[in-house]
């Protein structure tokens, strides 16, 4: 492929197997991915207080010590009103509070787009590709966009919506009162016919120039495009959607958007070269770039050509902004979708970050959020500098671990109702990693990158607190995820390990009671040995896959997902049963995990 023409070019070999929900790519070692709403339509004081099932669109930013998510959500489906805009907000990323809504739900009245009459329509909805915007002043402004349903020419997007509103992020997390930032005054909307009034009639002489601030920023507003689609001479460039960007050392500007777009700009947005990126593969679902706190750049999407198949969420990193290498996996995880609904694209959907301008956090990680099925919401943190290799053996306890802090070189998928944390458990000096896990549809998760090699000994100790619910499935995988040794502590309390391609007994754990797992694993002759508590169970036996080398130590509350495929179709299926009821706790700690250098025979 020729690259010398495209503004920002992929040069690396690493391409996503999209049979696979991982991709089967490395993962940047030490992802945190946490469940910031889990949606529960028989109990909305579990979720949102709504209980609308369609939650979409993400945006963060960070402001006076927090972070704060925006997300539109519906009843059902994409573009199927009522809609509205919910905030929540988090001291540190991990753990959220429940949703308010920041844009409520408003009647549409009759209006008029090129002067044809527009029908009265009973309710908006939202959609936004901008939530934040941080002021000169130090301000935090909110924003969102009211669209036309049912679809009209295109949905809320096509430029016959009403317009965009703003207000005022308080300290204290109250709001200011909601205005209109700019009509669709094409499509017939202005201060007559629409429930807010215009910015400018303000009596907030800050407000009103901080609103005046961002509506002069033409990188920002370029967000805009898709919704407004004015010809009024607004929009550098028309036609993009989606848009992203960041600065090059040299000030001029990368833009990112949708369907391997992109442009440079070198005047701030006033004007842009663009063109066509086939080196990043993807389809309709957003990219994020951003530089990164320590001055490299990192982009993520879905490198999946499959537009209602968005999987996996992966990451290309790079020095200068232009030049990107090395794919890998951010979030692998597709659990099911639990409820039926239009347009619900399996997978990690609209990935965006914090805007430049919009807040650095002090751990200096790559923070990304995105929408799961089109139904929860999630938050993933990167750790910066990315990387996708470790070079020391494992020798992990979890004691200078702040109990349900960030766990150093752990990768972490953490569903609200299945979350991975440290506790203080056996004590307050002896903490152990615990995955709980009692959502009836996913699993908790935790993986441990270890150097890669061809001859390795492993070596954790694990109990359950219980038996008769659940079950631990731990693996040693190579970088792809291809299976070398399986280890089942299974809900009737016996331990089954994959020999081959068999399941058999390797004999029984008890609840409460500490179990330590020794593997010793040789890829050169393709077998492994297995001791329990010092005693041998296993010797010479086969592996799963006969894998070159591994490097990845899994525990995870289930066994591994093959639902949904390429093949699923996103408008068939059911609601899941008992989706909302919480299932029956199955709890399993970690107290340590080694790793050194082994050879068999």
């Amino acid at each position: 492929m020729d690259l010398s023409s495209q503004i920002v070019r992929y040069l690396g070999t690493e391409t996503a197997n999209t049979d696979y929900h991982d991709g089967q790519l490395r993962p940047a070692v030490g992802v945190h991915s946490y469940q910031v709403l889990r949606a529960n339509r028989s109990h909305p004081d579990r979720a949102d207080g709504f209980g609308w099932t369609y939650n979409h669109a993400p945006m963060l930013a960070y402001w006076n010590g927090r972070f704060y998510l925006e997300y539109l959500s519906n009843p059902i489906g994409e573009h199927v009103p009522p809609g509205h805009t919910l905030l929540t907000t988090s001291a540190d990323g991990l753990h959220w509070g429940k949703p308010e809504v920041v844009f409520p739900v408003i009647d549409v009245p009759e209006g008029v787009y090129q002067g044809y009459p527009l029908p009265p329509y009973s309710q908006a909805v939202m959609h936004q590709r901008m939530g934040f915007y941080g002021a000169p002043d130090g301000r935090l402004l909110v924003l969102g966009f009211y669209g036309c349903a049912p679809v009209t020419l295109g949905g809320p997007n096509d430029g016959m919506g009403l317009g965009r509103v703003v207000r005022e992020v308080r300290a204290g997390d109250s709001f200011g009162p909601i205005y209109f930032l700019r009509y669709n005054r094409h499509a017939g909307w202005d201060e007559m016919n629409t429930p807010f009034p215009f910015y400018q009639t303000s009596g907030d002489a800050g407000f009103v120039a901080a609103c005046d601030a961002l509506l002069a920023d033409k990188l920002m507003t370029l967000q805009w495009w898709e919704e407004d689609r004015s010809s009024d001479g607004f929009y550098a460039v028309e036609g993009g959607k989606a848009l992203s960007y960041y600065h090059l050392p040299d000030g001029r500007v990368i833009g990112l958007w949708k369907f391997s777009r992109a442009g440079i700009s070198a005047d701030e947005g006033a004007s842009w070269t663009t063109g066509d990126v086939p080196s990043l593969v993807m389809s309709g679902a957003k990219i994020w770039g951003q530089r990164t706190s320590d001055g490299a750049y990192a982009l993520v999407y879905n490198p999946n050509p499959d537009g209602s198949h968005r999987w996996p969420l992966a990451l290309v990193s790079g020095e200068d902004g232009v030049a990107f290498d090395n794919l890998l996996c951010v979030c692998g995880e597709v659990p099911p979708r639990r409820y039926i609904g239009t347009y619900k694209d399996f997978g990690q959907n609209y990935v965006r970050g914090i805007a430049e301008g919009n807040g650095l956090p002090p751990d200096e990680g790559l923070w990304v959020a995105y929408s799961m099925n089109k139904e929860d919401i999630w938050v993933s943190r990167i750790p910066v500098p990315v990387r996708w290799a470790v070079d020391e053996p494992v020798d992990d306890t979890f004691n200078e671990v702040e109990p349900g802090g960030l766990i150093p070189n752990w990768n972490i998928y953490s569903p609200r109702w299945a979350p991975v944390s440290v506790i203080a458990f056996p004590s307050a000096d002896n903490r152990s990693l615990e995955l709980r896990d009692y959502d009836p549809y996913d699993y908790a998760k935790a993986e441990r990158v270890f150097p890669e090699s061809a001859r390795v000994t492993i070596e954790f100790k694990v109990t359950a607190r219980h038996t008769g619910v659940g079950q631990l499935q731990v693996e040693v995988v190579d970088g792809g995820g291809r299976l070398a040794v399986l280890i089942v502590l299974d809900a009737d309390g016996i331990i089954r390990v994959k020999e081959g391609g068999h399941l058999v007994s390797a004999g029984i754990y008890r609840p409460r009671a500490w179990l330590k797992v020794r593997v010793r694993i040789d890829a050169g002759i393709h077998q492994f040995d297995l001791e329990l508590d010092d005693r041998p169970l296993i010797e010479g036996g086969a592996l799963a896959m006969p894998v070159r080398t591994v490097e990845r130590l899994v525990f995870r509350t289930g066994p591994r997902r093959r639902e949904p495929t390429l093949d699923t179709n996103r408008f068939e299926g059911a609601d899941l049963p008992h989706a909302d009821e919480p299932a029956m706790p199955a709890v399993f700690c970690v107290n340590y995990v080694r790793t050194g250098a082994h050879s068999l025979g």
